[in-house]
C-alpha cells in the first residue's frame, strides 16, 4: 500500500488529485470541529450520547464527533449515504428507475439529480427531528417567543446547509479527486477519533491491574482483525466459464476460458449499518422518553443496550438476514445465466438455462452465508471483548470494516489509474 501511494505521488496528475482530496477532507474536518451551530449547548449533547445503544451515538461516530460538538457538519455524510441506499433499493423495485439506470451516462445524471433531492428531503427531516430532540433535552439557549422561533430557524438551516455542503464536497472528490467521495468522508471522520481511542487505552493502562493484560491483548487482536478483514475482503469464489467458438465474417471468436468472480463479502458494511440502525432505535427511545426507572418499558428497552447478550444475538441474526437481502437485490442469477447464454458461454458440466441459474444461485447462497457469518463475528467481537474486559471499546467492527474497505478501494483505484498511464498497449 505504501509503495502504491509513493508511486502515485510521483505522477503529476495523480499528485494533484490526491492533494485535492486531502484539501477537501481538511475543509470537512474544519467544518466538523471549528464551526459551531449557534444557540446549542455542546455539553448537553455530550450527555445525550453517553448511553449505550444510542442511535445518535452511532451517527456521531460516522460524523467524526461533529454531532457531539454541535458543529455545522453535525449531520455528516449520513443523509447522502442514506439517500444513495434508498435510491439503489428503489431502482430494483421501480421499473422506471431501473430503465433509467440502464440508459448510460444520461440515466446516471438523472439518478444523481434524484439522489440530491432525496438528500435534501432527508436532511430536512433529520434537522427538524434533531431540533425537537435537542429542545426537549434542554440543549437550546432560547426556547420561547420570537427568540425561540428565530433560533429554531437558524439551527435547522445550519443542519440542512451542513449536510448539503458535505454532499457537495463528496461529489467534488468524485469529480476531481481520488477515491469515492462519501467513503472518504466516512474514513476521515472515523480516523479523526484515533487520538481519542489512544488516550482511552492510555487511561486504562494508568489504572493498571487487569488492564495490563487486556490492553495489549485488544491491540494485538485489532491488528490481527485488520489482516483478517483485508483477506476476507479480497476473497472470492470463481465460477469457471467456457466460451464456445463462433465465426463472425472471416474471423473466429471465443474458445477461451474465463470465470465469474463472486466476492465473499459482496455487501460490504451495509448489513452492519442496517442492523446497527435498527437495534439502536429502542436505545434512542429509552434515552429521550421519560420512563420510570425499573418500570416495564424501561426494563424491556434496556435489553437492547449495546452490552447486553440479547443485543449481540439479535445483532448477529439481523446482519445475516440483511446480508442475504442486500445480495439478493445486487445479483440476479437468472439474468447472469441469460447473459452467459447470449454470449455462447457455459459453466463446464452445467446445462445452459435454468440449471445454470440454479447452480449460480446455490453458489451465491453458500458464499453469502460465509460472508454473513464473517460480518457477524466481526460486529459482535467488540461487544464480547467489552463484556469480558469491562472496557469501553469505542472502535467497533463497523468502523474497522469501513476504514479497511475504503483504504483498499482507494489503493485499488490508484493502481488502476497508474496502469492506464503506463500500460504500453493503450498507445500501440
Amino acid at each position: 500500500m505504501l509503495e502504491t501511494l509513493r508511486n502515485a505521488w510521483k505522477i503529476p496528475d495523480l499528485r494533484k488529485r490526491m492533494t485535492f482530496t486531502l484539501l477537501i477532507l481538511l475543509i470537512y474536518r474544519i467544518g466538523s470541529v471549528a464551526i459551531p451551530v449557534p444557540y446549542l449547548n455542546p455539553g448537553v449533547m455530550s450527555q445525550m450520547l453517553a448511553g449505550d445503544g444510542n442511535l445518535l451515538g452511532f451517527i456521531n461516530i460516522l460524523s467524526g464527533g461533529a454531532f457531539e460538538q454541535a458543529t455545522l457538519f453535525a449531520l455528516g455524510i449520513s443523509p447522502y449515504i442514506t439517500a444513495s441506499i434508498v435510491i439503489q433499493l428503489l431502482t430494483v423495485a421501480i421499473p422506471a428507475l431501473e430503465r433509467m439506470a440502464k440508459e448510460g451516462e444520461d440515466g446516471r445524471k438523472k439518478l444523481n439529480k434524484i439522489n440530491r433531492y432525496t438528500t435534501l428531503g432527508l436532511a430536512l427531516m433529520q434537522a427538524v427531528a434533531y431540533y425537537f430532540l435537542l429542545r426537549n433535552q434542554g440543549a437550546l439557549a432560547y426556547r420561547d417567543g420570537f427568540s425561540g422561533v428565530f433560533s429554531a430557524i437558524v439551527i435547522i438551516i445550519c443542519f440542512i446547509t451542513g449536510g448539503l455542503v458535505v454532499m457537495w464536497l463528496g461529489e467534488r472528490i468524485d469529480e476531481k479527486g481520488s477515491g469515492n467521495g462519501s467513503s472518504m468522508m466516512l474514513f476521515a471522520g472515523i480516523v479523526s477519533r484515533a487520538p481519542h481511542i489512544v488516550a482511552l487505552m492510555w487511561q486504562y493502562l494508568q489504572i493498571g491491574g487487569k488492564y495490563y493484560f487486556f490492553v495489549p491483548l485488544i491491540i494485538a487482536l485489532f491488528v490481527v482483525l485488520i489482516g483478517f478483514i483485508v483477506w476476507m475482503t479480497n476473497a472470492e469464489r470463481r465460477i469457471p466459464i467456457q466460451y464456445a467458438k463462433r465465426v463472425v465474417g472471416r474471423k473466429m471468436y471465443g474458445g477461451q476460458s474465463s470465470f465469474v468472480p463472486i466476492k465473499v463479502n459482496m455487501s460490504g458494511v451495509m448489513p452492519i449499518i442496517f442492523a446497527s440502525s435498527l437495534l439502536a432505535i429502542p436505545g434512542t427511545i429509552r434515552s429521550f422518553a421519560q420512563l420510570k426507572e425499573g418500570g416495564f418499558w424501561d426494563t424491556v428497552l434496556g435489553w437492547f443496550n449495546y452490552n447486553n447478550w440479547l443485543y449481540a444475538i439479535l445483532y448477529f441474526l439481523l446482519i445475516i438476514a440483511f446480508n442475504y437481502f442486500y445480495v439478493a437485490i445486487q445479483y440476479n442469477p437468472i439474468e447472469m445465466a441469460n447473459n452467459l447464454r447470449r454470449n455462447n458461454g457455459a459453466i463446464p458440466g452445467i446445462r445452459p438455462g435454468k440449471p445454470t441459474s440454479d447452480f449460480i444461485s446455490r453458489v451465491i447462497s453458500r458464499v453469502t452465508l460465509v460472508g454473513a457469518i464473517f460480518l457477524g463475528l466481526i460486529a459482535i467481537l467488540p461487544i464480547a471483548l467489552g463484556a469480558i474486559s469491562g472496557m469501553n471499546i469505542s472502535l467497533g467492527g463497523t468502523t474497522i470494516i469501513i476504514v479497511v474497505g475504503v483504504a483498499l478501494d482507494f489503493v485499488r483505484q490508484l493502481e488502476s489509474q497508474m496502469m492506464m498511464r503506463h500500460y504500453k498497449g493503450f498507445l500501440e
